[in-house]
Formats: structure tokens, sequence, C-alpha cells
């Protein structure tokens, strides 16, 4: 825990969103003697990795580069290795980390045009097109857009921005913030005409912070063939030079490098549309408590809501960072918080990574104990109960008990999963 441990036992919960709990089986991968990241037989866990990594960003047609850094960073690679200084980019900002990605094109001497919306709300798909349509010249040489935005709890739709990209005609490079989307929702890289897609290690994947995961479409990588921005440490093209033959342009955690192994083959072996329903399943029992407190979401609407993190609204003489703070220091579990334009207003629970039904119940269980602390009138039990009824009628069948032949399928209807273009 950070700072001075606390006196607890057993140990911290984490349900900020991210990072995440880290499953047995990847950090025992992790705890390995130090190797030679030159090692003749590197390529043997690097090639199959880099593979692997393609069929979690969902193309066939792309390549995908992991870089020793955050998802921070992968931003930067983004706009670095594809554009020029001074370029126009098209962007939105709905929450901290639409800002920051905007924030930083700013910084590295791009034109952005920005579209500002209310915290709460998704992509303005239907401006984006407005604005892509009159863009006649084609000024106008990317479009970034985050599709899960982890401050308010929102999901975009994503699919439906690269389809209108795509009808329009328009050439610009669809860059797409899939940090806390990627391995949890739903994400179809080369279906939604992605162009560059950026993730991280500490969410979905399931592993420490501090690797950058990134997809690149072949459109992506002939831009980055002629792109001035100025880089190095971020540069794909030595990541291309080397990785070819299995190998890195400089040193990269071979340990992190085995966790993600592991994490890739939980994720494969699960199938990602078990994947995205675990994550959508336990996302609703969240959103079920929450309406049974009588509190709301920040998403403006459920279509919006999202499988990896719920933002839930404090009422207006509560101030959100109390019950985090009561949260943590009380009951050992640790909360997301209101960032920026929403601090005070909301706390975070994540649903997202290494998650199940009664590691969620913990969850509810120590927000509703923090919630009547901090002065919240919820009744006792209310949303624990909510997600109690709504885990138990959706969840696994089991076999007869007594050792007798497995009872027949309960008749179930399956549960609602948001489509494609609602991701």
């Amino acid at each position: 825990m950070p700072g001075k441990k606390l006196a607890f036992p057993g140990r911290n919960y984490l349900f900020a969103p991210g990072p995440t709990h880290i499953p047995n089986e990847v950090m025992n991968a992790m705890v390995v003697p130090q190797e030679d990241h030159r090692a003749p037989d590197l390529p043997e866990l690097v090639l199959p990795l880099l593979k692997d990594l393609n069929k979690i960003f969902q193309t066939k047609k792309g390549q995908s580069f992991i870089f020793p850094a955050t998802g921070t960073a992968g931003w930067e690679i983004a706009i670095t290795n594809t554009l020029n200084p001074g370029d126009t980019i098209l962007t939105s900002r709905f929450g901290q980390f639409s800002h920051l990605w905007y924030d930083m094109a700013v910084r590295l001497g791009l034109n952005v045009e920005l579209v500002d919306v209310i915290w709460g709300q998704g992509v303005p798909v239907a401006e984006f097109k407005k604005r892509l349509r009159a863009d006649k010249k084609h000024n106008i040489k990317a479009v970034i857009a985050c599709h899960n935005e982890t401050a308010t709890g929102v999901t975009s739709d994503i699919g439906a921005l690269g389809k209108a990209i795509k009808d329009i005609g328009h050439p610009a490079i669809y860059m797409v913030d899939g940090v806390s989307s990627v391995a949890s929702i739903d994400f179809r890289m080369d279906e939604w005409n992605i162009d560059v897609a950026v993730s991280g290690s500490q969410k979905g994947f399931m592993l420490p912070a501090g690797m950058a995961l990134i997809a690149f479409s072949q459109k992506a990588l002939r831009a980055s063939k002629t792109a001035t921005c100025p880089r190095c440490f971020l540069d794909i093209k030595d990541h291309i030079t080397t990785n070819k033959d299995g190998f890195f342009p400089y040193t990269p955690s071979v340990p992190m490098l085995r966790g993600l192994r592991a994490s890739m083959d939980l994720l494969l072996d699960e199938g990602l549309d078990n994947v995205f329903a675990r994550h959508h399943r336990l996302a609703e029992g969240v959103r079920k408590a929450v309406k049974a407190w009588g509190l709301s979401p920040c998403a403006a609407s459920p279509k919006l809501c999202s499988d990896t993190v719920t933002a839930i609204l404090s009422p207006k003489n509560v101030n959100a960072a109390e019950v985090i703070h009561i949260a943590y220091h009380r009951y050992n579990i640790s909360l997301g918080a209101g960032l920026t334009q929403v601090a005070g207003k909301v706390f975070r629970i994540g649903h997202l990574g290494d998650n199940s039904d009664v590691r969620m119940m913990s969850a509810l269980g120590g927000v509703e104990m923090a919630m009547r602390d901090a002065g919240i009138k919820i009744k006792p039990g209310s949303g624990v109960g909510a997600a109690v009824e709504y885990y138990r009628s959706t969840a696994k069948d089991i076999p007869a008990f007594g050792g007798a032949k497995k009872a027949a399928p309960k008749k179930r209807a399956p549960a609602k999963r948001k489509t494609a273009a609602k991701k």
C-alpha cells in the first residue's frame, strides 16, 4: 500500500479502474531470475507475443508494438509517428483522459479542432461527421477518440465513428484510446476502421503499469514513413527493424513480457467473447446496486455506461472524496477518485480485469458501509441485495449435488450485451 502500511489484516482490495488485481498465474510468471534480453531464444517469447497481441486488438491487417512505457506514452507514439508539426486534428473532450490527449496534442505543436462535450456524454459522432463532411480540402489529418472515458464511466460509439469516416471517404488517420477498454470491452480494430489503437498493461491486461501496447494499421504504418514529428525512444521504426527478428531496440522488461504471455494466455483461453460478456455481467450487477441505492451514474444514459468502471454521483450534500477516504482508511478498499470537473462529485468502482461475483460483492458491501459512514442515506443491504439477486439469476449452471448426473441447463434468457456499435 502507498506510504505507511495501514494496520489491516488481509489485503487491500483494488476497485479503482486501474491498476487492477493481478491473477496468480501472471504474478508467478513474472517471478523469475533476470534474463538476457539479447539471448538467442528470446524470439521464442517475443514473436508469439506480438502475434497474439494482434488477436486481442482484433486485427489481422495491423502490426502490434510493445513499448516499456505507459498508456500516456502510447498516445504520444500514436501522434508523433503519424503526423507532422502543425497538422490539424479533430478531437473531443468529455472527461479527464480525453482532455489529457487533447492537451498532449497541443503541447506537441498540433492544430486542434476541439469539440467540448458535457462530462457524462461520449464522443459526439454527429458533430464529427458534420465537420469531416465540411472538410473538403482534407485539412484534418487525424481524428482522435477516447473509447472508454474512465473519469466518467462512459463508453463511446467508436464503431459508428469509424464507419462514418469510411463512408464519408475522409483520409484522416483514426486514433483510438483503448487503455481502459482493450481486453475488457469489445474492441474491433479492423472492423471499426481504426488506424492506431492504444492500450496499457495495468487494466484489462491485468499486469503492473509499465507497458504501452499499441497496434498500427497499414495506413498508419505508411504515414509513419513520412511523419516529421520529433521522436526517438518512441519511434516505431526502430521496433519494426528489431521486432521482425524477435528483439527490441533497447532493454525491455523480460519479466513483464513473461507476465504478458501469461495474461494473454488467460484471455485467449477464456475466449474474448466470454471476457467481454463477463465484464458486462459484473458491470450490470454494480449498476443494479447503484439503482437500488437511489443514486445515479455519471454516464448520461444507460447506453453510455461502461463495462469497466462505474462513476457514481454522490448526493450534493456529501463530498464523494469522503466516501473514498473512509473506504480506504476504515475498510481497506481502494476506489477511484473524481478528477478535475467531477472531483468531489463522483466516486468510481472499477470492475475490470481479474474479478468475480464474490469480489464485486465485497466492493459493494464496502461501498455501502463507507457511504453510510459519510452520511449518504441508503438502506443497508439494498445495493448488495440487488446485486446478489442479479448475480444469482445469471450465474453459470453447476453439476447436480451428490454425484448425480449434471442438472439440465436452466432455460435462462442470455444477459443482454451491448452491440459492437456501442463500444
